[in-house]
């Protein structure tokens, strides 16, 4: 039998949602089941926790949870990694800063700190903001839960502030990312003379329940319309970061990354379709990419991959514009 003391780690791990805790506690028991000769066992314990390393990242999982919480939030198994988002150099070097302050909070709480763990992400649409927050996720081995303003909102007095507090006390018991997307929704400009008192009541709950939160908890949040915010929302985060749409450096990079996933030559340079889709952000560039891919396949063995890439960028040109 393992010892008392990683039996009661496993079941903290598993409560807490740690995985880093849940991942040392199984190596320790398969050290001391591989020194009493149990190779068996030992060997099973470390292919699984190898397995779970190394699960295909092609899908990405989402589920309903309501597991203490009301159904408040979704859950998403992180997939995918901070190395695969393109970002601006700044962008990059904060983000990797705060995945550190995490992973080595203890010594920083040896000298009396805490990890930052408020993250503010604002720009325009389709530019990684998301993408962004399940990455973060992914680094930290941590569940990644998103709010669903559909069942936080409610249509009475003081109905959306009480759910709130319900959906705070779930997070504070777990090591997670809390990503709010949108949050313009909730977190709006309290001067508003168009909102209503309840709104500005919401708000004041908000900053008061992110206040509280212990930094095991990374609260991500993201906004197209920053200039919609609270100003008092704006000093809750520690780092506050734009995620601007694609220079031609990165759509051109994201092309050469496409042209090595699909194993063939592209028939044009990365930079040229960079240039061609200027005006593309890096959900375009993605949904761009992905329709290659399927017309490729489809068209195997005997595809011509220019011909299809040609094909593509004459449906791009053609496509329906926002307020067009």
């Amino acid at each position: 039998m393992p010892r008392a003391d990683l039996i009661v780690n496993l079941v903290r791990a598993g409560t807490q949602g740690d995985q880093g805790l849940f991942r040392s506690t199984v190596e320790a028991i398969a050290a001391e089941e591989r020194a009493k000769h149990h190779n068996l066992l030992a060997n099973r314990l470390e292919e699984n926790l190898r397995t779970a390393n190394t699960r295909p990242k092609s899908a990405e999982v989402v589920r309903s949870f309501d597991g203490g919480h009301g159904g408040l939030l979704y859950e998403i198994e992180p997939r995918r990694t901070l190395d695969s988002v393109l970002l601006p150099d700044e962008v990059s070097q904060s983000i990797k800063e705060l995945v550190e302050e995490q992973q080595r909070r203890d010594i920083l709480r040896s000298y009396g700190l805490e990890p930052r763990h408020r993250l503010l992400l604002s720009g325009p649409p389709g530019n990684g903001k998301t993408t962004l927050a399940e990455a973060v996720a992914y680094e930290l081995m941590a569940p990644l839960f998103v709010v669903r303003y559909e069942a936080v909102i409610g249509s009475f007095l003081g109905e959306t502030s009480s759910r709130l507090k319900r959906l705070f006390d779930f997070v504070r018991t777990h090591q997670c990312v809390l990503f709010f997307d949108e949050f313009d929704t909730l977190g709006k400009e309290r001067g508003d003379t168009h909102e209503t008192g309840e709104i500005k009541r919401v708000v004041s709950s908000l900053l008061l329940q992110i206040d509280s939160l212990p930094s095991h908890v990374v609260v991500v949040t993201a906004t197209n319309h920053a200039e919609l915010l609270d100003r008092a929302v704006w000093r809750r985060f520690q780092l506050r970061l734009n995620m601007p749409t694609p220079t031609l450096e990165q759509k051109t990079k994201w092309f050469s990354r496409f042209e090595e996933q699909i194993g063939q030559r592209l028939g044009l340079t990365p930079k040229t379709l960079a240039t061609r889709l200027k005006d593309a952000n890096f959900s375009d560039l993605e949904e761009f990419c992905q329709d290659i891919h399927r017309r490729y396949v489809l068209a195997m063995p005997d595809g011509n991959l220019r011909a299809i890439i040609n094909d593509r960028l004459a449906h791009w040109q053609n496509r329906v514009q926002p307020n067009a």
